[in-house]
């Protein structure tokens, strides 16, 4: 299945759409109108794809436009992932601006789906937080339940990607060995626009990321840095736990975050962040006080 899905806000309802161009296709409406069945909640979709791959085609081809993408208001595009699992330190340049050593295997921390926002998206800095960063990272959806999967096999599993913004607030992260006070903050895992299904992306890593600060590019990498791929993280993961469909992978960010900087101006409100990843769309979101 070769497309973008996306969940806009209508209302006070979210709604599964279809990305075609600059057209979002209402997939409950479509449905209706064309007489063919298909679920209309993201993680249904996800879960059960392949029962599915004619009529969201189908859908895409002759359904009812909702909108333009950039009128609606996105949500994430998973609302309610079972996990969501981060990569720390996985691109050299990044460990090395860090000043921390290489890890030897991954290091994992989470976040929960309290920290999800979508695409234009406020999002507040609580007041306790004085050192807040961005990170620009390639986030995999899983599309099956997988355990003890191959490095070879392990792509077979991701349903797409999308964009994700791992945003830290340094000091409180920094103030033990155990990462997730700075990280599972509410709204700071912004997510989108859209999800990018598997075989369009293709290999996860030769895509290019970008992160903008108020228009300033301040990350500009590619995933072929990464220090473990994609297929390596989702093989180790799976061997001490079972991935879901829906679960996220936020898969490390690139060299640029503001604590690797030689002055370091944190994040205020007002500023504006733009997310840019190769053939995934751009994510933007703009800080306020909290």
């Amino acid at each position: 299945m070769d497309m973008k899905l996306c969940v806009y806000r209508d209302n006070d309802e979210r709604r599964l759409g279809l990305v075609r161009g600059d057209d979002v296709i209402d997939v409950a409406a479509s449905a209706a109108q064309l007489g063919v069945s298909v679920p209309t909640d993201m993680l249904d979709v996800i879960a059960n794809d392949a029962q599915h791959r004619a009529a969201l085609a189908q859908i895409e081809e002759k359904g009812v436009v909702a909108g333009k993408l950039g009128q609606l208001r996105l949500a994430p595009p998973v609302t309610r992932p079972e996990k969501i699992l981060c990569v720390g330190l996985n691109y050299r340049k990044h460990a090395e601006e860090s000043k921390m050593p290489i890890p030897s295997s991954p290091v994992y921390f989470a976040k929960f789906a309290n920290s999800l926002a979508g695409h234009g998206d406020e999002i507040a800095i609580p007041e306790v937080a004085r050192e807040v960063d961005y990170e620009v990272e390639l986030v995999a959806v899983m599309g099956r339940r997988c355990r003890n999967v191959s490095e070879d096999e392990a792509l077979e599993a991701v349903f797409g990607y999308t964009i994700g913004n791992d945003l830290s607030a340094r000091d409180l992260q920094m103030r033990t060995p155990q990462w997730l006070y700075g990280k599972a903050i509410d709204g700071f895992a912004p997510l989108g626009p859209y999800l990018v299904t598997a075989d369009e992306v293709g290999d996860p890593q030769r895509l290019g990321l970008r992160l903008y600060l108020n228009g300033e590019l301040r990350q500009n990498s590619s995933t072929s840095d990464m220090i473990f791929t994609v297929a390596q993280v989702i093989a180790d993961l799976s061997r001490i736990m079972t991935l879901e469909p829906g679960d996220l992978i936020y898969t490390g960010t690139p060299e640029g975050v503001i604590l690797g900087r030689a002055e370091k101006v944190w994040l205020k409100p007002g500023d504006e962040m733009a997310c840019e990843i190769d053939g995934l769309g751009r994510l933007e979101n703009r800080l306020v006080a909290g």
